[in-house]
């Protein structure tokens, strides 16, 4: 990364004071850090205008459940890795795109679709077509134990995040799909780009007043179908190494991740999938050699566990609709759009 890239203590403390409530206004949050709302809004404008931390809508929590995701891995040559990769990129349902080092892969993607039928037809009419493209495998989330909307920096104490109370994020069984019309895609589409844009914008967006938008925001959050999340570069997190782990275990400790791997703060992504390796497992580290260190500790955690693979990131092209430029900064958006 950039030796130039100077973040401080106060950067990192409203970078997860937005992790926690992405959409707080400035001053609910100035009391919490000490310093005036006009301060809070200039440190966030430099920071989005700089690429290292962003907020947007994101699939909530019901999402699991009515949509269908999947971590696809894709084998290319060599010199075609950076262009193939920039192609996905463009591709919506390829919602997260990674360079990756492995003895199985060179692309890593992560594939969010409404429905199987969706996704059949993205793997089959859309990816593999793709010129490069020498081999796909493709494995579907069955569980998501956690995952980036949850992960968190570490920069608050207890105290602070006792006060800045519960997340905003959509914690709705969704069991009632939604209907969801032109306005709450409209909606959706542009909290995609940024998630704290106004209400007072999103209304004059689509026609609308602030309290019509007030209200569908909350009816898309309250049934899980929306979240927000702040995401940010590795000058930021300081941790800029990625890897995920694929392995095996017995469906009894499969069944137990959420109480024992999911609960390593470096642990960004945890699911149960398909395939003979039924374990996925991403980590954010500090270098390379904290690679084994983590494996040991998984292994201890979940005794059957055999790790079958180690994906190392090499670049992300893409993370959840955001493209990022070789340090990891955003520089543009190719919006999402699994609803």
């Amino acid at each position: 990364m950039s030796d130039s890239v100077i973040v401080s203590e106060l950067d990192l403390a409203l970078v997860h004071a937005l992790q926690v409530r992405p959409r707080a206004p400035w001053t609910d949050l100035a009391p919490l850090l000490g310093v005036a709302p006009a301060t809070l809004a200039r440190r966030w404008d430099r920071l989005t205008g700089e690429g290292l931390a962003w907020v947007a809508a994101v699939p909530g929590p019901s999402f699991s459940r009515s949509g269908c995701t999947a971590f696809v891995f894709v084998r290319c040559a060599p010199t075609a890795r950076k262009t193939l990769a920039d192609r996905i990129a463009r591709l919506p349902e390829a919602v997260t795109v990674e360079l990756v080092a492995s003895a199985h892969a060179d692309l890593m993607l992560d594939v969010l679709t409404p429905d199987l039928a969706g996704m059949h037809r993205f793997v089959g009419e859309e990816l593999t077509p793709l010129p490069g493209v020498n081999g796909v495998e493709c494995v579907f989330a069955t569980s998501l134990y956690t995952e980036g909307n949850r992960w968190r920096l570490g920069s608050l104490d207890p105290s602070q995040l006792s006060v800045l109370g519960r997340a905003e994020n959509g914690t709705g069984a969704g069991s009632t799909p939604l209907d969801l019309g032109p306005m709450d895609r409209a909606l959706l589409g542009a909290l995609a780009h940024d998630g704290r844009t106004r209400q007072a914008d999103l209304a004059a967006l689509t026609g609308s007043s602030a309290a019509t938008v007030r209200r569908r925001l909350g009816r898309l959050t309250a049934s899980g179908l929306l979240a927000f999340r702040c995401d940010m570069a590795p000058a930021v997190s300081g941790l800029p190494v990625s890897v995920t782990f694929r392995g095996r275990a017995t469906v009894n400790e499969v069944n137990r991740l959420h109480h024992t791997l999911a609960t390593l703060t470096e642990c960004r992504l945890l699911a149960a999938v398909t395939g003979s390796a039924n374990v996925l497992a991403t980590y954010w580290l500090r270098d390379i050699g904290s690679v084994q260190q983590r494996e040991t500790a998984a292994c201890a955690h979940i005794p059957s566990l055999e790790v079958t693979d180690r994906v190392i990131g090499v670049r992300t092209a893409k993370r959840m609709g955001h493209l990022l430029d070789d340090e990891g900064r955003r520089v543009g958006t190719y919006p999402i759009r699994p609803w």
